[in-house]
Protein backbone atom coordinates (compact mmCIF):
# COMPACT_ATOMS: atom_id res chain seq x y z
CA UNK A 1 0.00 0.00 0.00
CA UNK A 2 1.04 3.46 -0.76
CA UNK A 3 2.32 5.47 2.07
CA UNK A 4 0.21 8.40 1.47
CA UNK A 5 -2.51 6.13 1.46
CA UNK A 6 -2.15 5.16 5.11
CA UNK A 7 -1.05 7.85 6.86
CA UNK A 8 -1.12 11.42 6.25
CA UNK A 9 0.66 13.93 8.76
CA UNK A 10 -0.17 17.91 8.80
CA UNK A 11 -0.04 20.77 11.18
CA UNK A 12 -2.87 22.71 11.90
CA UNK A 13 -1.60 26.01 13.61
CA UNK A 14 0.93 24.15 16.65
CA UNK A 15 -1.44 20.92 16.82
CA UNK A 16 0.42 18.21 14.56
CA UNK A 17 -2.45 15.81 12.95
CA UNK A 18 -1.71 12.20 11.97
CA UNK A 19 -4.37 10.79 10.11
CA UNK A 20 -4.57 7.09 9.30
CA UNK A 21 -6.33 6.59 6.08
CA UNK A 22 -7.26 3.11 5.52
CA UNK A 23 -9.88 1.18 6.88
CA UNK A 24 -7.47 -1.25 8.15
CA UNK A 25 -4.22 -1.28 8.86
CA UNK A 26 -2.52 -4.82 9.56
CA UNK A 27 0.40 -4.88 6.87
CA UNK A 28 3.56 -5.31 8.26
CA UNK A 29 5.21 -2.91 5.44
CA UNK A 30 1.81 -0.33 5.91
CA UNK A 31 2.96 0.15 9.78
CA UNK A 32 6.24 0.19 9.32
CA UNK A 33 6.05 2.77 6.59
CA UNK A 34 3.98 4.54 9.25
CA UNK A 35 6.30 4.32 11.72
CA UNK A 36 9.09 5.82 10.17
CA UNK A 37 7.40 8.41 8.53
CA UNK A 38 5.55 9.93 12.01
CA UNK A 39 9.31 9.24 13.64
CA UNK A 40 11.01 11.19 11.02
CA UNK A 41 8.12 14.03 11.43
CA UNK A 42 8.57 13.73 15.07
CA UNK A 43 12.77 14.22 15.44
CA UNK A 44 12.39 16.79 12.97
CA UNK A 45 9.86 19.04 14.50
CA UNK A 46 9.37 17.94 17.85
CA UNK A 47 5.70 18.58 18.11
CA UNK A 48 4.45 19.70 21.52
CA UNK A 49 0.20 18.66 20.80
CA UNK A 50 -0.54 15.81 18.21
CA UNK A 51 -3.96 14.57 17.50
CA UNK A 52 -4.19 11.32 16.13
CA UNK A 53 -6.89 10.40 13.79
CA UNK A 54 -8.82 7.07 13.89
CA UNK A 55 -11.75 7.88 11.90
CA UNK A 56 -11.26 5.89 8.79
CA UNK A 57 -10.42 3.07 10.72
CA UNK A 58 -12.20 -0.25 11.82
CA UNK A 59 -9.68 -2.84 12.72
CA UNK A 60 -5.88 -2.37 13.20
CA UNK A 61 -2.85 -5.04 14.72
CA UNK A 62 -1.32 -4.93 18.02
CA UNK A 63 1.40 -3.27 16.11
CA UNK A 64 -0.56 -0.12 15.93
CA UNK A 65 -0.65 0.08 19.95
CA UNK A 66 2.96 -0.34 19.49
CA UNK A 67 3.24 2.62 16.72
CA UNK A 68 0.98 4.61 19.16
CA UNK A 69 3.27 4.00 22.63
CA UNK A 70 6.15 4.81 20.35
CA UNK A 71 4.54 8.26 19.57
CA UNK A 72 3.33 8.72 23.48
CA UNK A 73 7.22 7.76 24.21
CA UNK A 74 9.19 10.36 21.76
CA UNK A 75 6.85 13.25 22.93
CA UNK A 76 6.74 12.58 26.67
CA UNK A 77 10.71 13.32 26.37
CA UNK A 78 9.29 17.05 25.93
CA UNK A 79 6.12 16.78 27.44
CA UNK A 80 4.38 16.50 24.45
CA UNK A 81 0.69 15.72 24.55
CA UNK A 82 -1.46 13.13 22.15
CA UNK A 83 -4.97 12.31 21.91
CA UNK A 84 -6.87 10.13 19.54
CA UNK A 85 -9.83 11.09 17.86
CA UNK A 86 -12.78 9.40 15.84
CA UNK A 87 -11.76 5.58 17.12
CA UNK A 88 -14.88 3.54 16.76
CA UNK A 89 -15.92 1.91 20.03
CA UNK A 90 -14.80 -1.59 18.77
CA UNK A 91 -11.57 -0.51 19.00
CA UNK A 92 -11.94 1.66 21.73
CA UNK A 93 -12.08 -1.59 23.84
CA UNK A 94 -8.84 -2.48 23.12
CA UNK A 95 -7.77 0.50 24.50
CA UNK A 96 -9.86 -0.38 27.26
CA UNK A 97 -8.59 -4.08 27.53
CA UNK A 98 -5.18 -3.24 27.51
CA UNK A 99 -5.11 -0.23 30.02
CA UNK A 100 -3.99 1.92 27.20
CA UNK A 101 -7.14 4.05 27.60
CA UNK A 102 -5.36 5.59 30.83
CA UNK A 103 -2.43 7.37 29.02
CA UNK A 104 -4.17 8.08 25.80
CA UNK A 105 -7.49 11.20 25.63
CA UNK A 106 -10.00 10.47 23.29
CA UNK A 107 -12.12 12.78 21.46
CA UNK A 108 -15.25 11.71 19.06
CA UNK A 109 -13.83 13.51 16.32
CA UNK A 110 -11.03 15.39 14.84
CA UNK A 111 -12.38 18.78 15.84
CA UNK A 112 -13.24 18.20 19.14
CA UNK A 113 -9.62 16.74 19.85
CA UNK A 114 -8.00 20.10 18.00
CA UNK A 115 -10.50 22.18 20.25
CA UNK A 116 -9.10 20.30 23.38
CA UNK A 117 -5.85 20.40 22.95
CA UNK A 118 -5.26 24.07 21.44
CA UNK A 119 -6.73 25.36 24.75
CA UNK A 120 -4.36 23.10 26.70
Amino acid sequence: MDEKQTVEITTNEDVTVVVFNATCISGVEEIQVASERVTKFIAENCPQKMVVDFQQVKFFTSQTLGLLMDIWRRLKVYDGRVVISGINPQLHRVFKITNLDKIFEFYPDRQSALKNISTT
